[in-house]
């Protein structure tokens, strides 16, 4: 099994490590990694790599992301989602006196760069341990804000009221377009926040990560070694990252550990291919020179 990145659909009830021990069966390799988690209840897209693409994985990370999410107004839930019980419930009568207008107006304030306080039960260590691990042990946890950007949080079509046991509760279909480290869970507990009655999250699906789209990614059923599709690691550093062709004497530079001279490129790493498009570095701007963060072996394979 040669080196490649895999977009695999994540489906509801998988950890992503769940994804991960799967995919490392079926390619007969333990170098399997992912670029970001999914919670259990999420579903959607998870990037993957498999022997030396897990070294492009650390760039691909930090890019942007798209959610198609459900927030339920009028409740909050100490995960912040529906994987756990309310810790208050609004009156169905202010739940009732909501509409669209109202709950547009909120959402203003999540928009662009703002500071964000992560879920409680995030991955986030606090003295060494997972946040989720403390408050799943009964400790109360109290994370800092951190900046995020939210360059899109829009409602899709219109609210719906829905009575559960016995109490109003108004669903709420959003998409969000945000930076990486954002929180989707903690978007909805800051949106009920905001609108004085609750906010949980019910469904999460991602369908982008940075320039990688949820209509690449393959159902985990029923993948055997013959039907797993492998996108090749250079057309994978290429759909993402600016690339710079690199002449036969650039190459072999850059695998002396030497630098390059900048060509006016960006700071942000970009990929450096060789003259037939083989993914040969990623690479950074240091000064006037351009310098490799990761040089990839000649042999891009199992080893």
């Amino acid at each position: 099994m040669t080196s490649g990145l895999v977009l695999i659909d994540k489906p509801s009830d998988w950890t992503s490590h769940d994804v991960v021990a799967k995919l490392r069966k079926i390619a007969g390799t333990r170098r399997v990694g992912h670029a970001g988690t999914l919670d259990p209840m999420a579903t959607g897209l998870l990037l993957l790599g498999i022997n030396s693409t897990t070294k492009l994985l650390t760039f691909l990370v930090g890019e942007d992301k798209t959610y198609y999410a459900t927030i339920r107004l009028g409740a909050q839930t100490i995960t912040d989602d529906k994987e756990s019980e309310f810790t208050s419930v609004a009156e169905s009568q202010k739940i009732k006196s909501l509409d669209k207008n109202a709950i547009e107006s909120a959402l203003q304030e999540f928009r662009g760069e703002i500071q964000q306080v992560p879920s409680s039960v995030s991955a986030i260590k606090v003295d060494g341990e997972r946040a989720y691990a403390k408050v799943r042990s009964g400790d109360e946890v109290k994370l800092a804000a951190r900046p995020v950007t939210i360059s899109k949080f829009e409602i899709i079509g219109e609210p719906k009221f829905t009575e559960v046991e016995g109490q109003t509760f108004l669903d709420v279909e959003v998409v969000v377009d945000c930076s990486s480290g954002t929180y989707i869970r903690a978007l909805a507990r800051d949106l009920g926040a905001a609108l004085q009655v609750g906010g949980h999250l019910t469904s999460l699906r991602r369908t982008r990560i940075g320039s990688y789209s949820i209509d690449q990614a393959q159902s985990l059923t029923d993948l055997t070694p013959e039907t797993l599709s492998v996108l090749d690691i250079s057309e994978a550093a290429k759909q993402q990252f600016f690339v710079r062709t690199l002449s036969g004497q650039d190459v072999i530079d850059l695998r002396h550990g030497k630098r390059l001279k900048a060509n006016g490129e960006a700071a942000e790493p970009f990929a450096g291919v060789d003259e037939t498009g083989k993914l040969i570095a990623m690479l950074t701007v240091s000064g006037k020179d351009v310098k490799s963060l990761v040089v990839f072996s000649e042999v891009q394979e199992n080893d």
